[in-house]
């Protein structure tokens, strides 16, 4: 090799080099929020993208294999902590995104992210953030399942809604911490308060699980918060407040995609249940009707 190429190719390597750092700069600091910018978790993509990856590396393959010859584990106590918890959070969230926000000064057809240092915008800032933290734990809900080896619940939609959220919270954490996209936040919150709840009650009370008859209007909620999530959003095409129009990009199929996700388990969780219980009913009126007709045969139907 002629040795008066090697500077060439050394700056060549060095220019790519440092457009990678540059873009990568840009990208991840430049266009960040400056108030976020350096908070837990956020001033690199790296820290939660390993978490997701460690989290669905543990939920499909390490954990299945560790408890493959092991009992499941009860973890009634966890449960019910780690529940109540969750409902508490969802609350402060649910609480805070009413008071802080929807319920006072912002605009329900198009809000802008108020990226000041004032106490109103920085309040809301910190709550964008904890709703992020907030998905980081939910992920706790599948590691349980796995441990207590409640395989048929770890569905795509499940693993599916636990990788997206953290990483869409994220992105809101880390460019915009505040207006037209904390909507979802707020309902999502509200249904987690039910949800929660029930799953608190059905660790602390198993026996009467069969009686919280409420369980699937919990699904019912979800399907329409993507409705509200959807349709709020659609607004950003007719009104400008300086919030991006990109977002939408991701905001919307993703609404949609939920929604029919959330719609397939519905079906499948109790519509299937509903006509499995149907035959079940039409199996046994059928075999009450043998059995009367063949009384009234042997004459043992028949009145004195």
């Amino acid at each position: 090799m002629n040795a008066s190429t090697i500077p060439h190719v050394d700056r060549m390597s060095n220019i790519y080099n440092n457009s990678a750092v540059r873009f990568y700069h840009h990208i991840f600091h430049d266009l960040s929020d400056p108030r976020t910018r350096e908070w837990f978790l956020i001033p690199s993509p790296v820290p939660g993208a390993s978490i997701l990856i460690g989290y669905l590396y543990f939920v499909l393959s390490w954990g299945p294999r560790h408890m493959q010859h092991r009992k499941p584990y009860q973890l009634k106590n966890i449960l019910v902590l780690y529940n109540f918890l969750q409902v508490l959070l969802s609350t402060w969230l649910f609480y805070e995104g009413l008071d802080a926000a929807w319920l006072r000064k912002y605009s329900w057809k198009c809000q802008p992210v108020d990226f000041s240092n004032t106490p109103e915008a920085l309040r809301i800032a910190k709550g964008v953030y904890i709703y992020f933290l907030a998905k980081i734990s939910e992920l706790l809900d599948t590691l349980f399942f796995v441990l207590r080896k409640k395989e048929s619940q770890i569905t795509f939609l499940h693993l599916y809604h636990h990788t997206v959220m953290p990483m869409v919270s994220w992105g809101a954490t880390k460019y915009y911490p505040g207006g037209h996209g904390t909507f979802i936040g707020v309902i999502n919150s509200f249904v987690h308060i039910i949800m929660y709840t029930y799953y608190l009650l059905a660790a602390l009370l198993p026996q009467y699980q069969k009686y919280l008859w409420w369980k699937k209007y919990i699904t019912t909620l979800q399907m329409g918060q993507f409705c509200l999530a959807f349709l709020h959003s659609c607004q950003l095409l007719f009104y400008d407040c300086d919030y991006p129009k990109w977002s939408l990009i991701l905001i919307l199929p993703n609404a949609v995609f939920f929604y029919f996700l959330f719609a397939d388990f519905y079906s499948n969780a109790y519509e299937a249940d509903k006509k499995h219980s149907k035959s079940i009913e039409g199996k046994e009126n059928g075999v009450a009707k043998k059995v009367a007709n063949g009384n009234m045969y042997n004459g043992k139907g028949k009145t004195d």
